[in-house]
């Protein structure tokens, strides 16, 4: 199974993220900040991060340039949460190393768009 940290300050966000993406067959992990999913990340590196962008402590953005720079973190795909379509933190976040963005409130049908390579990938093995 495809293992998956979601990263949000906001319990909700992340009760209901969890809920689809256990339906959708990945073993799902839960941080409330960029520091708390990057000290998860050293223990166990996901498959993927759902990951929102504006968080205390350490912000997504950070997270990801710190993410990408540690030896194996390359490896996670990374879905970008963002709240506002700003095309300037969207393309801070590619350059970064964001494989791709989604915008919240997100559904059901947007995290399975977002995370069909991921289950393409699980039924090809």
């Amino acid at each position: 199974m495809k293992s998956c940290l979601i990263v949000d300050d906001s319990t909700v966000v992340r009760k209901v993220a969890r809920r689809i993406l256990e339906d959708m067959d990945f073993i799902v992990d839960e941080a409330e900040d960029g520091q708390e999913a990057f000290d998860k990340c050293r223990q166990e590196m996901p498959d993927t991060i759902l990951l929102d962008w504006q968080m205390p402590i350490m912000s997504g953005l950070e997270f990801l340039k710190l993410l990408r720079a540690y030896v194996g973190g390359t490896t996670a795909r990374v879905v970008y949460c963002v709240t506002e379509y700003d095309v300037g933190q969207i393309a801070l976040a590619k350059k970064a190393g964001a494989n791709e963005y989604i915008m919240k409130p997100f559904d059901r049908e947007t995290l399975e768009a977002a995370f069909a390579s991921d289950m393409e990938a699980r039924r090809a093995s």
